[in-house]
């Protein structure tokens, strides 16, 4: 470490120029990458490596598409849709939609691609010739009621479930909502983003065709996933932090007035040091993003395509950077107001608290880093981010930043218009002051302060223990969006799925008798489920057996089938051959079977399943599925695994329920070990390592615990709850710890050393929480719940972790000191400071 801090000073003070150009070309070089990041879809991103995942992925690739559906919510604002502007709107829609730029991608279904609630009435009128430009309300209903009449009760049933749920009986009364399908043939496409484009280019055709009363929304998963508001979002709120700690900053690092410079120079001097620290934020953004892209798929494929969580890393970097800047121009300006010339000032700056930085980085770094382990793709690379992310800032802040400075200061230094005096007058401010007098409570009431933090303490585990876990695949959709509230309305109030379907992916030795007569039976179940949507008296599923019970209208293939041992209950004889009768089936159904039978070796079969249990029932939804099938996977070689997005909603959250205590023990004990490691390595007092933790691991808890109260779940932004207070809380005791021992040597009192620590480092560290609190606090006014638990989570996290660095810790110093004075010892035999050379001139 103090090889690396020798280093940094003694180019800074050497060579500031070379300094600054190399850090431009590297953030310019990384700079060129960030234009290939890509987000991938929340799915994507938050699924861990589990078998539904897999299976999903699998079905995807191996099957023939089954039609994908877009599903179109028509809603009147005068609270009636059984109304002739209705059906001209859906009639509008749908011309709409086959001249559109998604008609190639219209499904060859035998009902049509398009189906609606109001199908029946207006195929009625066409048979009729009744121009729909005329017609009037009473005659939607009456063409209604008389095509309802004339259809089989299947396809009533399937009419019906484009109702709103609460629609019972004759169509009589209002009816507030009605239901449009319309179904996709995708399978040509080769990527997600194509498929997204064919959704959104439907969704554009049958949303234009609205006006007036009427109004049509689209919804689909494809849709939904590829909202672009939420990249819009991030931006503004970046902005907006950036804009709040700007301000901040321009408190905090004020110069008083001079009699020779004025109000002009102290703007000017505020100014510069803001614009400063705020460019070297942006220099490790930058850096940050441009690495991403070279981990990322395209290049290195260390991490995943980027995630919605990932965005949110350079609102972290900025509240984190700041604390970087803020000790570092602190402690900048002290040696200048003791009268070292610029050179020494900035290579004393760098030497002292660029060890406390590099500690604090290396901890920080460890302590995000240890999500490398966690079964959530998305919290794994965030974890890598966030640590190259830290390790850019600590590199531009002690290398660039005061670089920049030093060249403006030997101008002003030679021009002799360096503002010496007020710069020293920095320490005299009311943050220090205010930081200063808590030492009294370490120096009076060590152990009163200590016990009052153990039973906090507890209280957090308490709040940890009873944290709910919560994960939605809407977490990053504003919820003011209007899709959000479709997809919201649907799952309220149709009880057909509105277009949900679970697979279930059978693979192993699918083609035998056993396992066809298994999944006779596993069907034969799904019949009593109450989330499976059902088709007259069957269940709603697309499967090898299906296509067979399709085709044995046709008497020559019955007959065949019969030969090949296929019987009447679409059972087998335990003698048939199934891959025959399959392949037959193929033969006259090749679409069909192509959708449930994966001619890749090995084989698989798939069940396509029409649910609605949506988000909230997903776990049960699995459950019933994972017991139908049973007969299937309790075959010696044989799997069945049920998945669908919500299915993998549920298990990415019981990968964060048994990560979440995992987590937080790995970063803590891995920061304590390096923490230990450091101090003994530094000044033989590996206790301090431990003393310098412990604020920590209670910060955390007291995190825990406030967002139990708050009734904040633990979800995908605030699983970083964690690595987050140890990235802020490390830094903050580091800096404490590292000043308590530089001062008590120089003070014999350990009570002026104690003083002197928390009025100067401490002082810096009030200024440095604010301006982060302050930044963070901007999420608080996203329209993203995730976002907002994230901006309030972190907002406790600083406010504790400064709290815990300036009484907590200086509590447990004061009775360390105490202990080893009682033992006779020195408290600080020797602790290693990088002293500049003599050259520099002091």
């Amino acid at each position: 470490m103090t090889a690396l801090i020798r280093f940094f000073s003694a180019a800074i003070r050497r060579a500031p120029i070379v300094v600054v150009v190399v850090g431009i070309a590297i953030t310019a070089t990384l700079a060129a990458f960030i234009p290939q990041d890509e987000i991938a879809p929340t799915i994507e991103s938050f699924a861990p490596d589990a078998s539904e995942y897999t299976a999903l992925l699998d079905v995807q690739d191996r099957f023939a598409s089954t039609s994908r559906s877009l599903q179109v919510l028509v809603e009147s604002d005068t609270g009636d849709v059984m109304t002739a502007d209705a059906l001209r709107a859906v009639a509008a829609a749908e011309a709409r939609l086959r001249a559109s730029s998604a008609a190639q991608y219209l499904a060859d279904r035998p009902a049509g691609p398009i189906i609606s609630y109001l199908t029946p009435a207006i195929r009625a009128m066409e048979f009729l010739g009744t121009p729909l430009d005329t017609a009037d309300d009473a005659t939607v209903r009456q063409m209604y009621q008389m095509a309802l009449g004339q259809m089989t009760p299947d396809e009533t049933d399937q009419v019906r479930s484009l109702l709103p749920s609460s629609v019972e009986g004759p169509v009589l009364g209002t009816v507030d909502s009605g239901l449009m399908v319309v179904f996709l043939d995708t399978s040509g496409l080769d990527s997600y983003e194509e498929l997204e484009e064919v959704h959104r280019s439907a969704a554009a055709a049958v949303e234009g065709a609205g006006g007036g009363a009427v109004s049509l929304s689209a919804f689909s998963f494809e849709l939904l996933f590829s909202d672009t508001t939420f990249r819009d979002e991030v931006r503004g709120l970046f902005l907006l932090a950036t804009l709040v700690i700007m301000g901040i900053l321009a408190v905090v690092f004020w110069v008083r007035p001079g009699s020779r410079a004025g109000v002009g120079g102290a703007i000017r001097r505020t100014a510069a040091d803001v614009a400063l620290a705020l460019m070297g934020i942006g220099m490790a953004i930058a850096w940050m993003m441009g690495a991403g892209v070279l981990l990322g798929p395209r290049y290195l494929g260390l991490i995943g395509r980027s995630s919605e969580l990932l965005q949110a890393l350079p609102i972290l970097l900025v509240g984190l950077g700041v604390d970087y800047a803020v000790h570092l121009t602190a402690r900048y300006r002290g040696e200048i107001g003791t009268g070292r010339s610029v050179s020494g000032a900035a290579g004393r700056a760098t030497a002292t608290v660029g060890i406390a930085l590099v500690l604090a980085t290396l901890t920080t770094s460890i302590g995000f880093l240890t999500n490398v382990v966690n079964p959530v793709p998305a919290l794994r690379d965030f974890g890598i981010m966030a640590a190259v992310g830290i390790a850019s800032a600590f590199l531009v802040m002690l290398t660039f930043v005061p670089a920049v400075r030093l060249l403006l200061d030997r101008r002003a230094e030679r021009r002799g218009t360096l503002p010496v005096g007020r710069l020293a007058g920095q320490e005299k401010r009311w943050i220090t002051r205010g930081s200063g007098a808590t030492a009294v409570l370490a120096e009076r009431h060590p152990v009163i302060v200590l016990a009052t933090t153990a039973l906090l303490a507890g209280v957090g585990v308490f709040g940890l223990v009873n944290l709910d876990t919560e994960f939605s695949s809407t977490a990053f959709i504003p919820e003011d969006a209007q899709i959000l509230q479709t997809y919201a309305t649907l799952g309220d109030n149709y009880e057909s799925g509105f277009g949900e379907v679970t697979d279930v992916l059978i693979e192993g030795d699918v083609l035998t008798a056993d396992t066809h007569n298994a999944l006779a039976a596993a069907l034969a179940g799904l019949e009593n489920d109450e989330y499976v949507v059902r088709q007259g008296d069957r269940a709603a599923a697309l499967s090898p057996i299906s296509v067979l019970a399709g085709l044995m209208g046709s008497n020559e293939f019955a007959g065949a089938a019969t030969e090949l041992g296929l019987q009447p209950d679409m059972t087998v004889r335990s003698d048939a051959d199934v891959a025959a009768l399959y392949a037959a089936a193929a033969a006259r159904d090749p679409a069909g079977m192509a959708r449930v039978l994966s001619a890749n070796d090995p084989p698989a079969i798939r069940v396509a399943i029409s649910t609605n249990a949506g988000e909230g029932f997903a776990a049960e939804l699995d459950e019933a599925l994972a017991a139908d099938f049973a007969p299937v996977a309790t075959l010696d070689g044989v799997t069945a695994v049920a998945t669908n997005e919500h299915i993998i909603v549920t298990v990415v959250i019981d990968a964060l329920n048994s990560s979440q205590i995992s987590s937080l023990a790995i970063t803590l004990v891995a920061a304590m070990v390096l923490l230990t490691g450091g101090f003994w390595f530094e000044c033989r007092r590996p206790m301090l390592g431990v003393i310098t933790i412990a604020p920590v691991i209670v910060v955390v808890l007291w995190t825990y615990g406030m967002m139990a109260a708050s009734g904040i779940p633990f979800g995908p932004v605030t699983a970083t709850t964690a690595a987050l207070a140890i990235g802020i809380g490390v830094p903050y005791t580091i800096h404490i710890t590292h000043r308590y021992l530089e001062d008590r040597q120089r003070f014999d009192d350990p009570a002026a050393a104690l003083r002197s620590t928390t009025g100067h480092t401490g002082g810096a560290l009030v200024g440095s929480a604010l301006t982060t609190i302050a930044g963070f606090a901007v999420l608080i006014s996203s329209s993203l719940t995730a976002f907002q638990q994230f901006g309030i989570v972190t907002a406790y996290a600083i406010g504790f972790a400064l709290l815990g660095s300036v009484i907590v810790l200086p509590s447990l110093l004061v009775l360390w000191d105490r202990w080893h004075q009682r033992r006779g010892e020195e408290p600080v035999e020797s602790v290693y400071i990088v002293e500049e050379r003599q050259s520099v001139g002091v």
